[in-house]
């Protein structure tokens, strides 16, 4: 896949001017990024409905016709006139900037080991090429507030961002607690299911489909059904086992994931013929929104629009 052209998800469209005029450099395209998008969990800020439905604006031509026409991204604004968004979309804002200059970026979906103690949160991070090696940045924190790892510089695996496909690996092989992986210590939504669902969002998000990670599609879409007007969060205890269905599926495309990032070239060939052929892990022209608002809908990913 060529990762320094724009996806569906990440072409900036009409703004395409305004995101050419952020900096040229990944640290200052994380500082501007950092000012165009507010976390809706972890400012701990309140929005309206209005505000938070931003969350699931999706596409970045959407996200910055969120922000007021003709002032430049970079200009500084409050925290709570910034796009309210998540990991997901400081990340894709900043795939989008870095691909606009011809640089190779993706974002990568995993679950970081230094945002709460003692416990993995869902994250989303940045990973673009330098000319000799991809590179995880996680461009919505500030490398100066002092977190264990370099974010500028992120590792994969242990003590930084552990991919949904690392994770599922070590799940199978006994050696990590699952109920220590999720949204976020207290929150229900945690354990083998949800690292099942990342694995095929990683795969997904590799393959240039940078969907929303509340969106659900194919085995995971059947796989959770429909969930009798609760929310997610609500739903989530009653839902099947994480090994229903084709497990064997995940196990598969998990350990595709990890030996491409070896640099595996076949193992590569593979996943992405996966990915372009299978209805149970392509997103296709559609998915399921269960949006943390507390909102479940289907989407039409042909026409983008506001949420």
């Amino acid at each position: 896949m060529d990762y320094t052209r724009q996806t569906r998800f990440s072409d900036p469209g009409r703004h395409v001017g305004r995101l050419g005029a952020l900096p040229g450099d990944v640290a200052g395209i994380g500082t501007a990024v950092r000012n165009l998008v507010v976390h809706y969990r972890a400012s701990g800020l309140d929005f309206p409905p209005g505000r938070l439905a931003e969350i699931d604006s999706r596409w970045v031509e959407i996200m910055l016709g969120a922000l007021p026409p003709g002032s430049p991204l970079d200009e500084p604004r409050p925290a709570d006139q910034r796009i309210v968004g998540c990991c997901r979309d400081f990340t894709l804002l900043t795939v989008a900037a870095l691909r606009h200059r011809g640089v190779p970026a993706r974002s990568r979906v995993g679950f970081a080991g230094y945002l709460a103690g003692g416990f993995h949160v869902d994250h989303v991070v940045t990973e673009y090429h330098d000319g000799d090696r991809w590179i995880a940045t996680d461009t919505q924190l500030d490398p100066a507030a002092g977190f264990p790892v370099d974010v500028a510089d992120v590792p994969l695996g242990p003590g930084g961002l552990r991919t949904a496909a690392q994770c599922w690996l070590a799940f199978r092989r006994g050696e990590i607690d699952p109920e220590g992986y999720g949204v976020g210590p207290g929150v229900p939504i945690r354990g083998p299911l949800m690292i099942r669902k990342y694995v095929l969002t990683e795969l997904a998000h590799r393959y240039g489909d940078e969907t929303l990670l509340w969106d659900f599609w194919g085995s995971d879409a059947a796989l959770i059904g429909d969930l009798g007007g609760r929310t997610l969060d609500e739903a989530w205890d009653d839902l099947p086992s994480w090994d229903s269905g084709d497990v064997t599926l995940i196990d598969e495309i998990a350990a595709g994931l990890v030996a491409a990032d070896s640099g595996d070239t076949s193992a590569e060939r593979r996943l992405a013929a996966l990915y372009a052929t299978d209805p149970r892990v392509r997103v296709g022209d559609t998915v399921t929104c269960h949006s943390p608002r507390g909102l479940r809908y289907d989407v039409d990913l042909r026409h983008p629009s506001t949420a």
